[in-house]
């Protein structure tokens, strides 16, 4: 019996190249962190070019300053990078995505709703078809797509977001059913509540707003954590497809019950 060699090795994807995107902060880039820290070579994408550099300087990614929502830069990219691995690639982490307000449906501005399609689904999209080529040709590609539990289940406050991961989760299934002929893997990693540095002040706007929304939670999930899962995923043999993870804090029993200590 051959033994298996260890896939979280630090040398262990050696010679395997991924693409990041939404690498600038929070769960992209503890991903990219920690694919790096596997041996993955790494081309971490998002649009705040600096935090790149402070990224690609620490790590030994590569950074490639995008906004994944433009077609035509996307499919320049990945030209790009591709012509330079001779057609092929390993692995696509789509991590990018975000969240704009919590209105009711009622009262939901339609630019809010514009924006979080454009991000979660088209830019998802974008990226996803522009490499599915090079993924396909490396015969062993994979797709890994972060959206939510959001997209399991509405809640109040949550419909323009729930929508936008509701339709990117639609995608992600429908590419898992096309592609596995073409032995491309699809994983969909679902995180509930995540304390990062972004995702709820730029949804709500302040800083306060964004503190109340963790109030008494006791150890919600981290970037980490949810880059482990991702990182976990991509790096176990390819034969095995984790077709979709959902992870929470122990608090957070579902999107409607939450425990909040010392309130």
């Amino acid at each position: 019996m051959t033994i298996p060699t260890n896939p979280f090795a630090s040398d262990a994807h050696t010679g395997k190249i991924a693409v990041v995107s939404g690498a600038s902060s929070g769960i992209g880039r503890a991903t990219v962190e920690q694919m790096r820290a596997t041996g993955w070579t790494v081309y971490a994408v998002a649009r705040r070019e600096g935090r790149l550099n402070e990224l690609a300087e620490q790590t030994g990614a590569i950074a490639i300053p995008l906004d994944i929502t433009n077609e035509d830069a996307v499919n320049k990219v990945a030209q790009n990078i591709v012509e330079q691995h001779s057609g092929a690639i390993s692995t696509l982490v789509n991590i990018s995505g975000g969240a704009r307000g919590v209105d009711s449906v009622g009262s939901g501005k339609s630019e809010d709703y514009r924006f979080m399609f454009e991000l979660n689904v088209v830019g998802t999209l974008n990226m996803t078809r522009a490499f599915l080529p090079a993924l396909r040709a490396s015969g062993e590609g994979t797709v890994l797509t972060l959206t939510s539990t959001a997209a399991e289940a509405g809640y109040e406050g949550g419909a323009g977001y729930n929508a936008a991961k509701f339709a990117e989760r639609g995608m992600t299934e429908a590419l898992r059913l096309e592609e596995a002929e073409n032995n491309v893997r699809v994983i969909e990693i679902r995180p509930g509540m995540v304390h990062t540095e972004e995702f709820s002040l730029n949804r709500l706007g302040s800083a306060d707003a964004a503190d109340k929304v963790y109030a008494g939670v006791e150890k919600p999930l981290l970037a980490e954590d949810v880059a482990q899962t991702v990182t976990f995923a991509v790096n176990v043999p390819h034969h095995i497809n984790l077709d979709h993870i959902t992870l929470r804090p122990v608090a957070q029993a579902a999107q409607y019950k939450v425990i909040r200590k010392g309130l």
